[in-house]
């Protein structure tokens, strides 16, 4: 779908020069001399390199809709996530590289949402928020104050987080696996 060089925004996928390009950042600049333009800030999809793009209203770019579909997580071998349509049973096979640090926080049977273009998968959102077990931290010193005092800890999945000091080994708790960082005990 072509829209106007000034109506991209912020998140939207266009395709450039070839590329699939997510805008990060825009500017509206308006100089002295000349038509007004859209600064952009762009970022590759597939390699993760930055540009800067100048975009007139008179001009079009291509925006493009990336397709979300839901998988379920089966296994992983050295290089590869394999994932399982819910619906069809089909089955996918995604790079490591795709998932990056997020792939500790893959679990058996975890549902992933899967963004692709074309059938070529570009990136994989995990679930919020995961429940993990402390398989060893410090123990508490005495006369410390809970306020602000975190103290390191080990998770089954290997990951370190910062946790409060009255978490103890075999407490699951809640992380954030976006930031990667202690939210709350588990209920559960």
């Amino acid at each position: 779908m072509k829209i106007d060089g000034n109506a991209v925004r912020p998140g939207m996928v266009i395709e450039h020069k070839g590329r699939l390009l997510v805008a990060t950042k825009i500017q509206h600049t308006q100089p002295g001399k000349g038509g007004a333009y859209l600064q952009v800030e762009l970022k590759d999809i597939r390699d993760g390199t930055k540009i800067n793009e100048r975009f007139r209203s008179s001009e079009t770019v291509e925006r493009v809709r990336l397709y979300d579909k839901d998988y379920q997580f089966l296994f992983a071998d050295d290089n590869h996530f394999t994932f399982m349509d819910t619906e069809t049973f089909e089955q996918i096979a995604i790079e490591r590289d795709l998932i990056g640090d997020k792939a500790a926080f893959l679990q058996d049977g975890m549902m992933v949402t899967v963004q692709s273009y074309d059938d070529e998968p570009l990136g994989v959102s995990l679930p919020e928020t995961v429940v993990l077990t402390i398989t060893e931290t410090e123990g508490v010193v005495k006369n410390q104050t809970a306020t602000s005092s975190y103290k390191p800890a080990i998770c089954d999945n290997g990951m370190r987080v910062m946790v409060p000091p009255f978490i103890e080994v075999g407490t699951k708790i809640v992380v954030n696996t976006e930031d990667q960082t202690y939210r709350e005990r588990s209920k559960g």
